[in-house]
């Protein structure tokens, strides 16, 4: 009987933000913007980093990867959410939710372990400056990104293969605008004991882990800079951290918010509002707060420009 329930479900219901028509086409006027913004500011910097020599380091690598991560994160979920917005029939198939979840659990689990390895950066490029390009080499750099990835897309698609492996009757309307595992939990018809129980490990677990690494790598900051006697140096070292630690507060804040609670009909709806800070502002701050104030970045930008300006003028 399971298995029968399981095999005749070919489609989800996503109820989305609202029920509201008229909000409804505000927020679609809206999510677009966000949506332009963050690919604009991501693409804009993973090409800045890619084209300018002075951005070849470390903290800027794994900062492109960040923006690529945002880019995916984001577009996983706006391109539906804004067909449903207009849609009178707010669906999506088995197989765009399976996919939809995987990415989402694989993407938010990369960016957490990124972020803890721009932490370890941040560490490495304050306490030992000199030897700063043989500790961080390209081949460490890399090992750093690639753990992320993978690390997150194993678990994402363990997690995604405990889902999809329940069986759903009954009511397919998922109270949210994606994928998202504890609404789809709460449309189960069979055992869902274990699912949750390995939810909650992987998420406690990356949580925990990931904030870790990054505090303690901040504890050896802050040791490492108040060795340093003069305030200007001071402030230098601890401006590089500013634009990571304000991520790092926005991310693993919305996220710790949603995922460790049991799933239940208000925290679902709560996380849907928290969601949309993770989802859609998260990945459009993060190129502006790394480069309002990250003179490198700026610098990088007015030579693009000034280079651009002088190529129409030669053409």
């Amino acid at each position: 009987m399971s298995s029968q329930n399981h095999t005749l479900v070919t489609e989800f219901i996503l109820l989305g933000l609202t029920e509201d028509p008229v909000l409804e086409k505000i927020l679609f006027g809206v999510f677009p913007v966000i949506y332009l913004i963050t690919l604009a500011g991501n693409l804009c910097m993973i090409l800045l980093i890619g084209t300018n020599s002075h951005l070849q380091t470390p903290m800027y690598f794994f900062l492109s990867h960040l923006s690529f991560v945002d880019i995916c994160y984001s577009s996983n979920i706006t391109p539906n959410m804004l067909h449903n917005f207009l849609s009178d029939q707010k669906t999506i198939s088995y197989a765009g939710c399976f996919t939809q979840c995987l990415l989402f659990i694989a993407l938010g689990i990369t960016e957490f372990y990124l972020l803890a390895s721009m932490a370890l950066d941040r560490y490495v490029a304050i306490r030992s400056p000199l030897h700063y390009s043989t500790r961080m080499s390209r081949d460490i750099c890399i090992s750093l990104v690639m753990a992320p990835y993978t690390f997150g897309f194993l678990n994402g698609l363990s997690q995604t293969l405990f889902t999809f492996h329940l069986s759903f009757c009954g009511s397919l309307e998922i109270n949210h605008f994606y994928c998202a595992d504890p609404p789809l939990l709460m449309l189960a018809c069979s055992d869902t004991y274990v699912k949750k129980m390995a939810m909650f490990v992987v998420a406690g677990f990356t949580l925990l882990s990931s904030l870790f690494i990054i505090l303690l790598s901040y504890l050896f900051i802050i040791a490492a800079v108040l060795r340093i006697h003069s305030v200007e140096g001071r402030y230098k070292d601890f401006s590089t951290c500013g634009s990571h630690l304000t991520t790092v507060t926005i991310f693993y804040g919305t996220l710790l918010c949603m995922y460790l609670r049991p799933p239940s009909e208000k925290s679902v709806e709560e996380s849907k509002i928290i969601a949309v800070f993770y989802t859609f502002l998260s990945p459009m701050l993060n190129p502006l707060i790394y480069s309002l104030r990250n003179k490198d970045i700026i610098h990088a930008m007015q030579q693009m420009i000034k280079g651009n300006i002088l190529h129409k003028i030669a053409v």
